[in-house]
Order: structure tokens, then sequence, then C-alpha cells
């Protein structure tokens, strides 16, 4: 469920960047439709995550998502693999999430 609402938010936030020519009120709320069915997913997924995961664990699980959905749409929508330079500072996002999940240090 978290996947799936990061896969439509990054869709929301950036797909009308493929239409620069539609009114801005027009992909605005068109973005914002999609944004609602975006929450419908993540509040449900947020609260089961919850059960298991610290908020902490929580929102880094959803860092992680979010980047990974983001390289898909940017691949996806507007053909940018990403580089050596994205991988490198998403590993470095990941390092972050290793140490939030490893626990108290020492």
């Amino acid at each position: 469920m978290l996947a799936g609402s990061n896969l439509l938010m990054n869709t929301a936030w950036y797909w009308h960047l493929k239409v620069p020519g539609k009114a801005l009120w027009l992909v605005v709320l068109l973005s914002w439709g999609i944004a609602f069915f975006e929450y419908g997913i993540a509040v449900p997924a947020n609260r089961i995550g919850a059960r298991v995961y610290s908020l902490e664990q929580l929102k880094v699980i959803q860092e992680a998502m979010s980047l990974l959905s983001f390289v898909l749409v940017a691949w996806a929508l507007f053909g940018q693999k990403p580089g050596w330079n994205e991988v490198v500072g998403f590993s470095l996002v990941g390092a972050g999430a290793w140490f939030i999940f490893k626990g108290p240090l020492g």
C-alpha cells in the first residue's frame, strides 16, 4: 500500500511537466485528484505500519519508497535514468535507513 501511494504521489507531483501548455489551475486540480487517491492508500498503510514499526522506521520506509518510486516515474514518464550522482545520493539515504533500523549504537 505504501509503495502504491508513493507511485501515485510522485505521479501527481511530476506528470504535469509532460504537458506544460495546460492551464496551471487544471493541472493543479488533476494533481489533487491523484493525491486524493494517494491519501486513501497512505493513511491506512501508515496505520497498519505503525502497529509494527516505530514512527522513525515508518518514515524512513516511506522516504526510501518515495525515492524508488521517483526513479520509476522519472524513467517511465521522462526517460531519465539515474546517473552515478543519484545512485550515490540514494545509497547515502539507504545508509541512513540502515542506522534507523539498526537501533541504538553502542
